[in-house]
């Protein structure tokens, strides 16, 4: 079902857009002649009205049936049904209801004639990809709409000058997204999947005594980003009675801090050296582009772990290689690296003081559906010229 915002919206635009329609077919012919006297022919429908009967009133006989054509739902774009980008087939009935589904495949094999009929794409696991040449073969594209909020893999200067809008979905994945930060944190701090290895191994005879991880009640905790998603994850450290540091370009208002307990860190550098787990929740753009660093990571706590749930480039990977064999950090818990996935010879995936995950941040059930809704909702009000929810501007 559509969450209460995607299916209100939803049900406006096809009120507005429908309304007229609607009317028309209710408002019943004969009633425009009951009092134009011979104009019987107005309407070929309506030839067979015989005027008033014996008793003054109107006889009508059966109109003729004329068939409605069903008008065209608009083409959208999408890279594949399934698959390992493809939208989710839970999803498609939802689709299908408002669009002319149109795969990748389909398009290309079909160009000349498919061309025309999209109006829109969607994007779900970076899929299709948006280039020059896919932008100039679509004349009536009006909106590309992306499953989730980060849209660093979109050149959004380039696709508006085709006069294309973006949109993204950024409520749908605040709540998963946090959840899976604090996820990461508990499992680093308890050694969960080093406990799981040793639980289920054959050799294991006995659980040693001295077997020991972090406290997370009480801890300090730093968050790097403090958008939606990051002031999620203050509000669920504040049940374990962390201490909350942030840091962000624009600073929250008093009584948002004051409602999770978090403290305002003008410098990035305060935040690294008092923090015992600090978490990346910011969005990729060249300002943080490989924000943590060899000189960063230095500045931490060596029993600190860092945690990063936004996007992969924002760590620069070799120097967080260099701080986990050396001790210069205690441990890292990756949801995000750069590539995705890592080869399988990176030095990342060969160290037992990580733990990464596959960009498991939205990966829910509810969190997935109300993403494909919230841009059902985008692109239905961009295609009907209405105010766009969550449009993105370059």
């Amino acid at each position: 079902m559509f969450s209460v915002k995607a299916f209100r919206l939803v049900g406006a635009i096809h009120l507005a857009t429908g309304c007229l329609r609607l009317a028309g077919r209710l408002i019943h012919p004969a009633v425009c002649h009951m009092h134009q006297g011979t104009k019987r022919n107005m309407d070929p429908r309506w030839s067979s009205w015989t005027g008033p009967n014996s008793t003054g009133e109107a006889e009508v006989s059966a109109p003729q049936t004329k068939v409605m054509a069903k008008q065209e739902q608009p083409g959208l774009l999408i890279f594949e049904i399934g698959g390992v980008c493809g939208v989710l087939e839970g999803h498609v009935e939802l689709l299908k209801k408002h669009f002319h589904l149109i795969t990748m495949k389909e398009f290309l094999r079909k160009k000349e004639r498919l061309s025309e009929k999209i109006k829109s794409v969607l994007i779900y696991e970076g899929r299709p990809a948006i280039d020059r040449e896919l932008l100039q073969s679509l004349p009536h594209l009006k909106v590309i709409a992306n499953s989730g909020v980060g849209v660093d893999h979109l050149d959004l200067k380039l696709i508006s000058s085709f006069g294309v809008k973006v949109t993204n979905t950024p409520h749908a994945v605040s709540d998963s997204t946090a959840d899976i930060g604090m996820t990461l944190m508990l499992a680093s701090a308890r050694r969960l999947m080093e406990g799981c290895q040793i639980a289920v191994s054959p050799q294991t005879e006995h659980f040693a005594a001295d077997w020991l991880g972090d406290e997370v009640t009480g801890a300090t905790l730093g968050i790097i980003g403090m958008g939606s998603i990051g002031y999620k994850v203050a509000k669920r450290a504040k049940a374990f009675e962390m201490k909350i540091l942030y840091h962000n370009r624009n600073r929250r208002i008093e009584e948002e801090e004051q409602a999770v307990g978090a403290i305002y860190c003008t410098k990035i550098e305060d935040l690294l050296q008092q923090s015992d787990f600090v978490m990346l929740v910011v969005s990729l753009i060249p300002q943080t582009h490989k924000l943590i660093g060899k000189r960063e990571l230095e500045l931490m706590k060596p029993t600190a772990t860092l945690i990063n749930i936004s996007r992969g480039p924002v760590v620069d990977q070799e120097a967080l290689v260099e701080a986990l064999q050396t001790g210069v950090i205690k441990a890292a818990a990756l949801d995000v690296t750069y590539p995705e996935p890592l080869p399988r010879d990176h030095p990342l995936l060969k160290l037992k003081n990580i733990l990464i995950t596959p960009h498991l941040g939205i990966k829910t059930d509810k969190t997935t559906r109300v993403i494909t809704e919230e841009a059902v909702a985008n692109i239905l009000a961009a295609l009907n010229g209405l105010p766009i929810p969550n449009e993105v501007f370059p």
